[in-house]
């Protein structure tokens, strides 16, 4: 019976000993284009998933498409380390080459299962990739992996195992022994059929069986001559590829520019207190004489200190007592002078916020009462909750936190916050350039796969 999912192969009979060594280098062009080309098969996948949930029917652009990018795979996998078949460098090409001696064709199903789509290609396909996973090495090189949906590049478990054997062969003998690349290709095309049903191209089930060789049971063998089952991929142009890469490119741009405007605008309306300010806080305890932040810098010129001001806007720091008997004081200071004012006594400094991580400076030395020093630029102390805003002046700053009397045990809540005034602005201009380019991508790509859809269209009412 004839797969709809069809490899065939010609090993080349004069392979280079040595040109395998460097094959990894010669295919990295390869690589690369094949890095964009999956970008766009993913998202493409996805539209064609919810286009068979809704018509039984994959679009055919797509479907060509999606063909085209296997092809080309195949082929470079072929000629590196999946096979080492051929020493005939790959084209650069989605449509199918009669005269390379790795073929691959997939036939276009004119209706697919609603149903299945759902489950066959996580569900059912799961025993395969139990196989493949011994057979790739835990990953489908040419088709979504088990475990993370991704796309790896390489052949490993069995298959590279034994390439690699019958590449050290070929170095010592200069022959490929013909028994081990017929298992080799027998394993790349089980590979190759649950791959191409993973990604939703057939309904009919990869049977659990390795076809050795490098032709398909039941077919003669291919020729160079043999001329292309289907033009499959012949409708892509480099351009309309490279508009698709590009289109979802700016896809993945857009998704992001839409988060994070979603995520400014719910900070901006959703988080704000009832004064107008965006605050981080949490609770600090320390036996030391004094907590201190890590080194804060404003750039040092008037102007930048106002462009700071005009994104932050008011900054204050909030530290509120908790459990002592003795007032607090909080106090900002260039850093230079509480290093002084600190020296040879023992505080902590915050290193972390999120975790409350802190570095502890030893000393043995009593600290001048705070209010006494004559370092700070802003303070305040007293029972309760204080307040001081940041100053509008640039340099390296640092805050402290004390008992009001210097005695060591200090136990706060401080809270950061800032109004931050063009974060609302902000929102909106990620949102705006989101919806842009979520819009150019969609055009780039419907313009491409329309094209390639009227045209295919054109070619096979010419041909009946």
């Amino acid at each position: 019976m004839s797969s709809s999912v069809r490899v065939e192969t010609t090993l080349d009979p004069g392979l280079s000993r040595w040109l395998w060594l460097v094959k990894w280098l010669l295919a990295i062009p390869h690589y690369l284009v094949l890095a964009v080309l999956w970008l766009a098969f993913v998202p493409l996948t996805m539209v064609a998933f919810f286009a068979i949930l809704f018509t039984g029917r994959y679009p055919r652009s797509i479907f060509e498409f999606n063909v085209g990018v296997f092809r080309w795979a195949w082929r470079v996998h072929y000629y590196a380390y999946a096979a080492l078949g051929t020493d005939r460098y790959p084209p650069f090409t989605l449509a199918d080459d009669p005269s390379y001696p790795a073929r691959l064709e997939i036939d276009y199903p004119e209706r697919l299962s609603r149903g299945s789509v759902l489950v066959k290609w996580w569900l059912l396909a799961i025993p395969h990739y139990l196989v493949l996973g011994v057979f790739a090495g835990g990953g489908l090189w040419l088709g979504w992996g088990p475990s993370d949906d991704r796309y790896s590049w390489g052949a490993g478990g069995l298959i590279g195992i034994l390439v690699l054997i019958a590449a050290i062969i070929l170095l010592f003998t200069g022959k490929y022994p013909k028994p081990l690349y017929d298992f080799v290709i027998g394993m790349d095309r089980w590979v190759i059929r649950v791959g191409a049903y993973a990604a939703l191209m057939t309904d009919e089930y990869p049977p659990f069986r390795l076809d050795m060789g490098g032709t398909e049971p039941g077919r003669t063998s291919i020729s160079p001559e043999t001329p292309a089952p289907s033009r499959s991929g012949a409708h892509w142009s480099p351009g309309r590829i490279v508009s698709v890469v590009a289109g979802v490119l700016l896809g993945a741009l857009s998704m992001g520019l839409l988060t994070g405007g979603v995520t400014l605008l719910w900070l901006d309306k959703g988080e704000r207190s009832d004064d107008g300010y965006l605050s981080a806080s949490s609770t600090y305890s320390t036996g030391t004489h004094a907590l201190t932040s890590e080194r804060v810098h404003f750039a040092g010129t008037p102007d930048d200190v106002l462009l700071a001001e005009r994104a932050l806007g008011d900054l204050r720091i909030r530290v509120t007592d908790l459990g002592s008997e003795n007032p607090i004081f909080v106090g900002i200071a260039p850093s230079s002078e509480v290093a002084r004012y600190l020296e040879g006594t023992e505080y902590v400094t915050i290193t972390d916020l999120a975790s409350g991580a802190v570095a502890v400076h030893q000393g043995s030395g009593v600290p001048l009462l705070p209010e006494n020093a004559g370092v700070w630029t802003v303070s305040s102390a007293g029972a309760g909750t204080r307040t001081v805003e940041w100053p509008d002046q640039a340099g390296d700053w640092t805050v402290v936190v004390m008992n009001a009397d210097g005695s060591p045990g200090v136990n706060v809540r401080a809270e950061a916050g800032a109004t931050a005034p063009v974060l609302g602005r902000l929102a909106w201009v990620f949102l705006t350039a989101g919806i842009v380019a979520l819009a150019a991508a969609v055009v780039l790509v419907a313009l491409s796969v329309s094209r390639a859809s009227r045209e295919l269209s054109a070619t096979r009412q010419g041909e009946s």
